[in-house]
């Protein structure tokens, strides 16, 4: 039997050496070490490194969204007294608040921010002037600020270029009054209702004590008046959604009615 083997050792001593790696160790292979390091390197540092410099702090967190991912606020809605504050504080015009009453409440004759006017501001060729209501109707703010600017842009010029004199007072009626139109009992509520209309009688030129004018919307005198009065309703009719005089019915024969009723474009004028 020794003799075999070692006849096969001599033929086959690869099988062998196989065998043996194999069959005949069970010791596990070294574990390989690391190349040694080289003498000219420095050994690494043991030192904990410093901890980081801290940065800025963080914003903290906000409950409130970014301002450009905050959804768009609604509009401001004009503040009640606004449109009064605005022409009480032109020089010149007299106006005032008016006191609370059931009949500026009333159902179907509520008015937005009634105002009482005595007199507004103008403009004249030697500085400041002032045009007078008689007697000092109830208005909403928003007729109030329409007459001021009718007044001021249109009477006081047309009465300067046709009959060389200024305009001082007016005299009105038919400011604020809960009633239908015509003071029938049948018909839609009149704009006098809610305060956005006026009644114009008679226009005054020039101090009446030293020989001012009177003009009277219902009966002028001459062509000269009349062309005046005719030159007034027709700036109305700009100025105004609804301008109503004599000619056009019975109702305003005597006198020249002003409103701001809306109608269906603001170009549309009812003008008569």
């Amino acid at each position: 039997m020794l003799a075999l083997t070692a006849a096969v050792t001599l033929l086959l001593p690869t099988m062998t050496t196989a065998i043996a790696r194999e069959g005949l160790s069970t010791r596990p292979a070294p574990a390989r070490l690391p190349p040694r390091r080289p003498a000219g390197l420095s050994a690494p540092s043991t030192a904990t490194p410093p901890p980081p410099s801290p940065g800025p702090a963080p914003p903290l967190a906000s409950s409130q969204p970014p301002a450009a991912a905050a959804s768009p606020s609604p509009p401001a809605r004009t503040e009640a007294g606004s449109c009064l504050s605005l022409l009480a504080g032109v020089a010149g015009n007299r106006l005032r608040a008016a006191p609370a009453s059931a009949t500026l409440t009333a159902e179907g004759c509520q008015v937005v921010e009634p105002v009482i006017v005595e007199a507004f501001a103008v403009r004249r060729p030697d500085g400041p002037g002032m045009i007078t209501l008689v007697p000092p109707p109830t208005v909403s703010c928003e007729m109030a600020r329409a007459l001021s600017v009718w007044f001021d842009t249109a009477l006081v010029p047309l009465a300067r270029g046709a009959l060389d004199k200024e305009l001082t007072s007016l005299r009105v009626g038919g400011g604020h009054e809960c009633r239908r139109r015509n003071r029938q009992t049948q018909t839609p509520m009149s704009e006098h209702a809610t305060g956005r209309a006026l009644d114009v009688f008679a226009f005054q030129l020039g101090e009446e004590k030293q020989g001012g004018l009177m003009i009277s919307v219902e009966k002028p005198e001459g062509l000269v008046q009349s062309r005046f009065l005719d030159a007034v309703r027709q700036s109305a009719c700009g100025a105004f959604m609804t301008a109503l005089g004599p000619g056009s019915d019975a109702a305003h024969a005597n006198h020249l009615h002003v409103d701001i009723q809306q109608r269906r474009a603001n170009s549309s004028r009812f003008c008569q």
